[in-house]
């Protein structure tokens, strides 16, 4: 919300080739409160003193010899630093305004003055433009705050793997059919298979080499979406040779609640002498 100190400090550039103009609409800010009013009645100054001090009001008359108002605009069209043109035009020629409005201007004053009107056009607009400006602040600071909750949840799932690696032979990660997407360590290679499920083959028959009473233990596990910690199982090699493995899981959920996989742990016991 925008207090009233914030509109009454807001930064104002008029813009008008006559000095009676000008130090009407000077006399007229001021008087209201406004504290932060310049001016300039050369028309091919507005860009750069916009420029330097970001204005949040420009009052810009449209009837102003060598550059007129038309021609302003489309200067501060290149010189904005955003999406916004915070322009006012001041015109006595009812034709214009739709043009005005058409290159760009927000609202425009009629000449002669009617003073409750100029007040009020004013005030108007510059709480539209604070609170754009807001709002444009607050995307900013969002879009850093998420570059850095990003930035930190890379390096904790990094550390989080780093760890897990040196607490284990592997690290694993299946999706929701328990296919393998994600293997650190020789996790394949020690079981002699493919990127093949961990409880067995993703059409539901037994993995060579495996004992199929745990399978159907894990399986259970696994269908019921609980974790597991130290499961142990054994793998029959093509040489007759047994092997025996403990592992650690558990499910994977995304942000609506929906079940996308298992990541977790392993080890291979040594064979006992």
């Amino acid at each position: 919300m925008l207090s009233t100190d914030d509109i009454l400090n807001a930064s104002i550039l008029i813009v008008d080739d006559q000095d009676a103009n000008v130090q009407l609409l000077e006399q007229l800010l001021r008087e209201a409160g406004y504290t932060g009013v310049a001016s300039t009645t050369n028309p091919h100054e507005v860009c750069e003193l916009h420029r330097i001090n970001h204005y949040d009001l420009i009052l810009l008359d449209l009837q102003m010899p060598g550059m007129d108002g038309f021609q302003v605009m489309e200067g501060l069209k290149t010189n904005e630093v955003d999406a916004y043109l915070p322009v006012l035009v001041i015109t006595a020629q009812p034709g214009h305004k739709l043009r005005a409005l058409q290159a760009g201007a927000k609202d425009f004053i009629s000449k002669p003055f009617d003073l409750i009107e100029v007040k009020t056009r004013i005030c108007n607009m510059l709480e539209v433009r604070l609170l754009y400006k807001k709002l444009e602040h607050y995307n900013k600071v969002l879009e850093q705050t998420v570059l850095e909750r990003t930035a930190e949840l890379r390096e904790s799932e990094a550390r989080y793997r780093s760890l897990t690696e040196l607490a284990s032979d592997w690290y694993w990660e299946q999706d929701e059919n328990m296919n393998f997407t994600k293997v650190s360590g020789p996790v394949l290679e020690m079981l002699g298979i493919g990127a093949a499920p961990l409880a067995g083959e993703s059409d539901g028959g037994q993995a060579a080499g495996s004992n199929e009473a745990e399978r159907e233990r894990l399986l259970a596990t696994i269908a019921a979406r609980q974790p597991f910690l130290d499961f142990t199982y054994s793998h029959v090699n093509a040489d007759g040779s047994q092997r025996r493995f403990r592992v650690s899981g558990e499910p994977m959920f995304n942000q609506a609640c929906r079940f996308i996989g298992y990541r977790g742990i392993g080890v291979e016991i040594p064979p006992q002498k």
